[in-house]
């Protein structure tokens, strides 16, 4: 089976079963908002998000059942944040993005109990359990590595490409929003699947799990989640540039001036002969003086021009105006919806993207279980 068929099959059964366990909970509407603070139009197609979706949920529920295969080999009774971390191990940017996060969590914490202790101790106390998520990474991370890469991650200072991107499309995005449209792109990137914890387990089916993550795994999750969505994201507009004619391409713009110069001096040519062969046509005799109507003309013209007025030329101009106003209201949704990403851009990121990974891909467990590899680890 070729690889473009397998990830088909694969798409097509997370449509089919992805959500089929989880019917009444859905997040659709919230990930409509995610794409678009992430780069998308400001009303994103639902069926695009219901194909992230599917794909999102797809892969974090096969992640659960490998970091559910880790915890067992391990001997734990729940899957926590060390069994996820072991399944990112080898990929070093998103590990380093993930550890950034946890650092960023502990930050968040400190600053929501508002540590202002007194005494010392107290104060050292607080400050180990708030930095809780950095030190028991870097347990794990110690435990695991031989080499001191995984370690150096964590001090790393590097920049973030992928971020760095994410952020130049968004001040892009927001030039030529107005007061109201900003607010909503503010409120729209603050939408995380964090927020939302109790919706975001039993989108998971986590209660049916018999290994089921604890707290600090299922915020590593949720940030999987948004981190899948981002990156659907920014395959799918790369795709749709690559789709969509480049106007901008000073080559095209020459090629199609040629092209239309070309075909007005043919036009002209092929008129040209005809014009001079026989030049007593009728065609090419001036035509005659127009001699002014008589007054019985002109109360006929009236007469016939005024029932038509009344019901006949009244309604079709009427009619011509409306469906100008439909035509021109069609156009506007057409292009509304060409502005957005279309199902058809993420099913192409995604068979772009697992054609990347590598001819070893097909004997990797991640690829056996879902036909394509993990986007967000």
């Amino acid at each position: 089976m070729s690889h473009g068929t397998s990830v088909t099959n694969t798409m097509s059964s997370a449509t089919s079963s992805g959500r089929g366990a989880t019917k009444s909970t859905s997040f659709v509407p919230e990930l409509q908002n995610m794409m678009f603070s992430l780069g998308d139009a400001r009303r994103p197609l639902q069926e695009t998000a219901v194909l992230v979706e599917d794909i999102v949920h797809t892969q974090l529920i096969n992640l659960l059942q490998q970091a559910a295969e880790v915890s067992q080999m391990r001997g734990a009774r729940v899957i926590s944040a060390e069994d996820l971390l072991f399944l990112m191990r080898r990929d070093k940017k998103k590990l380093r993005r993930l550890l950034k996060y946890m650092v960023f969590r502990d930050y968040k914490s400190k600053v929501l109990k508002g540590i202002e202790e007194d005494e010392p101790e107290e104060k050292l106390v607080s400050a180990n359990n708030a930095n809780k998520r950095h030190k028991l990474a870097q347990d794990f991370l110690n435990s695991i590595d031989q080499t001191g890469e995984l370690l150096a991650l964590m001090e790393d200072d590097e920049i973030d490409d992928v971020k760095q991107e994410r952020m130049e499309r968004a001040e892009r995005q927001t030039r030529m929003m107005d007061s109201t449209q900003y607010a909503e792109f503010c409120e729209s990137r603050q939408l995380s699947f964090s927020k939302k914890a109790s919706k975001f387990r039993d989108w998971l089916d986590c209660s049916s799990m018999e290994i089921k993550p604890n707290a600090v795994a299922m915020e590593i999750l949720a940030y999987l989640a948004y981190e899948t969505v981002a990156q659907l994201v920014d395959l799918a507009l790369l795709v749709k540039q690559d789709m969509s004619s480049k106007t901008c391409d000073p080559f095209v713009q020459a090629i199609s001036t040629t092209v239309i110069q070309n075909r007005n001096s043919t036009e002209t040519l092929m008129q040209a002969p005809a014009l001079k062969s026989n030049p007593d046509t009728p065609e090419n005799t001036p035509p005659a003086t127009p001699t002014p109507p008589s007054s019985g003309a002109q109360h006929l013209t009236k007469n016939q021009t005024g029932p038509l007025g009344n019901g006949g030329s009244g309604q079709d101009s009427t009619k011509t105006k409306q469906r100008k106003r439909k035509k021109s209201a069609a156009a506007s949704g057409i292009e509304s919806q060409s502005d957005a990403i279309q199902p058809s851009h993420i099913r192409e990121a995604i068979r772009r993207y697992g054609q990347k990974i590598g001819p070893l891909s097909p004997f990797t467990s991640a690829y056996r279980r879902t036909g394509m590899p993990f986007l967000a680890c």
